[in-house]
């Protein structure tokens, strides 16, 4: 079952260890690895399957973290090149949004006049392809609905255009994440950015919070672990207010959860083991004062244990400690968080927690079931196919034609 040599990530990792001057060895004690560990690293060997690796081999060697691991990967399984095809046009629908949004004179409507009651469920369908990681859907819905929304803003004004305001931070959230997984991480900033600027118009502090939890979802794709803590502590000082005393709103309880969250998994990929903990438990108690019900699936954080509990397994993974991340939050039923793309998150890092608990064969069964639930979000995943390709090496002779599968659906063979 041979991976496609020229495409592995050590060849990449050769290639900016070399750029930046590094032997294998300094690069090798940097990491607290062995020179024999990088070397089979760079062979292609031993796959990297932990950002942490990945994030700091990306700042000692001064590269993007997103061109070591070969994104964005164009597989033409299950409407893979139908989600590339459609990022001309969100490309060009985001860029026109900024113009707008900074108020740049000259621009004229792309079409005629948009009825905002349509626009709401034209965002309810692309929010519900989000949510059921439906990437495909989403890219193809996404173009459409941003120059609609961009009409809008152009030609409406009053109360309309608060409302067209709000349904752009929506839709350029959602761009934020599609264009993440699909592999766009400078455009999932542009997106980003395109959220915020739109929010500071509308002023509203829980909006804020909200395209603050997206801006931090960009700069982790871009492993700026920093920059993710430093935006998500200053969104928590903002947000506290709201959230806090007899006033205190459950969605800004909510967000500071979820912001604690990005900050976890920054301290996580940073390997501040104790710190990412520490997050954890702040956001662990903001969930258990919600209730076990609660599940913010309209701020799209769908913050709740649920979602503690997928970042605690990601935490755990990174690390390297998989089974505090899978037991940290007790009692929770990830099956039932409303989200087809959170629990599906949770089981590709379940999946890798369990290979490195030794328990290969379940790994694949998690991940194969995920795959068959939602199948370009999992075969398009970088530590999906960083483990596919790990068990690969190792060997899981139960589970081999399962395997088999796997690596033929993510086209990992030459």
């Amino acid at each position: 079952m041979p991976l496609a040599s020229d495409e592995h990530i050590g060849t990449r990792v050769k290639i900016a260890r070399n750029a930046a001057g590094l032997t294998q060895r300094e690069l090798a004690d940097f990491l607290d690895r062995t020179g024999k560990w990088m070397e089979n690293v760079e062979k292609g060997r031993m796959p990297l399957d932990r950002y942490s690796i990945i994030c700091a081999i990306a700042d000692r060697c001064d590269v993007d973290v997103v061109w070591l691991l070969g994104q964005p990967y164009r597989l033409q399984r299950n409407g893979g090149s139908l989600a590339h095809a459609h990022i001309p046009a969100l490309r060009t629908g985001l860029r026109r949004a900024g113009l707008i949004l900074s108020g740049h004179p000259g621009l004229s409507p792309q079409g005629p006049a948009v009825d905002l009651t349509e626009m709401r469920k034209r965002s309810r369908t692309t929010n519900m392809a989000r949510q059921a990681a439906n990437l495909p859907r989403v890219a193809t819905l996404l173009p459409v609905s941003v120059e609609d929304l961009n009409t809008a803003l152009l030609v409406v004004h009053g109360p309309d255009r608060e409302e067209a305001l709000r349904l752009l931070v929506d839709a350029a959230r959602t761009a934020r994440m599609c264009l993440n997984q699909l592999g766009y991480p400078d455009l999932a900033w542009v997106a980003a950015e395109v959220a915020a600027h739109a929010a500071t118009q509308l002023d509203d502090p829980v909006v804020k919070a909200g395209v603050a939890w997206d801006r931090c979802g960009a700069l982790l794709h871009q492993a700026s672990l920093r920059e993710t803590i430093a935006v998500a502590d200053a969104a928590l000082a903002d947000i506290e207010p709201h959230a806090t005393g007899r006033g205190a709103q459950e969605v800004a309880v909510s967000l500071r959860g979820a912001l604690h969250l990005r900050c976890a998994i920054a301290h996580a990929r940073g390997g501040q083991a104790q710190s990412a903990w520490a997050r954890i438990d702040e956001a662990l108690g903001d969930a258990d004062r919600l209730g076990p019900g609660w599940n913010d699936v309209d701020s799209h954080t769908v913050f709740g244990r649920g979602v503690v509990a997928v970042h605690a397994a990601e935490a755990g993974v990174e690390v390297d400690q998989p089974d505090t991340g899978l037991e940290r939050v007790p009692e929770v039923d990830i099956d039932a968080v409303p989200s087809r793309e959170r629990r599906t998150h949770y089981a590709i890092d379940e999946a890798r927690a369990l290979h490195r608990m030794g328990k290969s064969p379940s790994a694949v069964l998690k991940l194969r079931k995920a795959a068959a639930d939602a199948p370009y979000y999992v075969n398009a995943d970088p530590m999906a196919r960083a483990l596919v390709s790990d068990m690969v090496r190792t060997g899981v002779p139960s589970q081999a034609s399962a395997l088999s599968g796997l690596v033929r659906h993510m086209e990992l063979v030459s």
